[in-house]
């Protein structure tokens, strides 16, 4: 078993091309005196939260104020971007997003990753062949910001099969931060999770279950540009909202359902009700979209139209990144109150990576492999 902060060990297993000690030392006629044992740890040190933030409604309030201070200043397709459109930024997002899961970057890399790269393009007119260029630039800065051990610039032109250079990268790095006026330290969905947490009547043995489901909707929202103009409390809110919703078929999840529920989020964060409703209904509507094009993707036939309406989420994304490209097996539970039915879907995924000449206009080299097969 392998993963961060958690440990495997390995008996009597050599690298391949390897000798095995013992055949080695029956040979010489010796025998070696101990098995060799490995062992994975997790080296970052990790600070506790500080109680003291976390229980100081200023803080909360603090956040509120200056969090549009870092959204993009308009729909940059519609008056910025002339080259670039909407399935370009969503596919690099999806790279970006496949990057930070198999670096195990912070949770928070990724959409301050893509805070920069919709600011950036909000105010600078891109072509699409520089598009994942920046996207790598992005995440730079973003792991300089919130990793201990931040990526490497040859590490992230690897990832581009490297049709980019570290000078290239190292020289566009300081293009995104004079366009961004070293104005880094943006605010992201991330920063209210907690705040909002510990305001709500849950048991803390389901906390940790429903903040990792939302921090899984909040990475679902930065690939899709309709959030990129909302602000990070109402999409952290609305995921945090869709998390508890779509883990109410266990017991004891929640003691607020419905309009009860959305009214103290929606208080929380001092967020309008109807329009909070919305963004959950539209994270809803993105996470369906997503594992309808999964199935579409693997050719699955044999299921009726009314079966691919039923929503659903990952009963544990522990177990399952959803766009990372890491989909481990598990089963998901119905995601819509309205939908009691369970789908059970395994699935293995894997990807290459995406090279440049991925926005070309035959540019279908992003594969993505599929498997699923469905159990009720």
């Amino acid at each position: 078993m392998q993963g961060r902060g958690s440990g495997f060990f390995l008996r009597g297993r050599w690298p391949p091309g390897s000798q095995c000690p013992e055949k080695a030392g029956e040979r010489a006629g010796t025998r070696p005196a101990m098995e060799l044992l490995c062992c994975e740890v997790d080296p970052v040190r990790r600070a506790v939260p500080d109680a003291n933030l976390l229980y100081d409604d200023r803080v909360l309030q603090n956040l509120l104020t200056i969090e549009e201070r870092y959204l993009p200043q308009c729909s940059y397709f519609k008056c910025v971007q002339k080259d670039i459109q909407p399935y370009m930024r969503r596919m690099v997002a999806t790279w970006m997003l496949e990057v930070c899961e198999e670096q195990k970057c912070e949770e928070e890399v990724f959409p301050l990753a893509m805070n920069y790269l919709d600011r950036f393009l909000a105010g600078v007119p891109t072509p699409k062949t520089h598009l994942q260029l920046l996207g790598a630039v992005c995440m730079f800065l973003a792991s300089k910001l919130k990793e201990t051990i931040p990526l490497t610039a040859e590490k992230l032109c690897i990832y581009t099969d490297n049709s980019i250079k570290p000078q290239e990268l190292l020289e566009w790095e300081l293009v995104v931060l004079g366009k961004l006026k070293w104005n880094l330290a943006a605010v992201t969905p991330h920063d209210f999770i907690e705040h909002i947490l510990r305001k709500l009547p849950q048991p803390s043995e389901k906390l940790s279950l429903i903040r990792k489901h939302a921090q899984t909707f909040i990475a679902l929202c930065a690939t899709d540009f309709k959030f990129a103009m909302y602000p990070p409390s109402m999409i952290a809110t609305g995921s945090v909202g869709a998390a508890i919703c779509g883990l109410q078929q266990d017991e004891d999840v929640s003691s607020l359902t419905g309009d009860a529920l959305v009214d103290l989020l929606a208080k929380i964060t001092n967020t309008d009700v109807d329009c909070l409703k919305a963004c959950q209904e539209q994270i809803e509507v993105v996470l369906l979209n997503s594992l309808q094009q999964f199935r579409q993707d693997q050719g699955d036939g044999s299921k009726s139209e009314d079966e691919l309406d039923q929503a659903s989420t990952p009963t544990d994304v522990r177990d399952i990144d959803l766009l990372g490209w890491t989909i481990r097996p598990d089963s998901w539970l119905g995601f819509q109150e309205a939908i009691g039915n369970c789908i059970h879907a395994h699935c293995s995924c894997s990807s290459l990576p995406l090279p440049a000449a991925y926005f070309g206009e035959k540019s279908a080299l992003l594969t993505v492999v599929i498997t699923v097969s469905n159990v009720f």
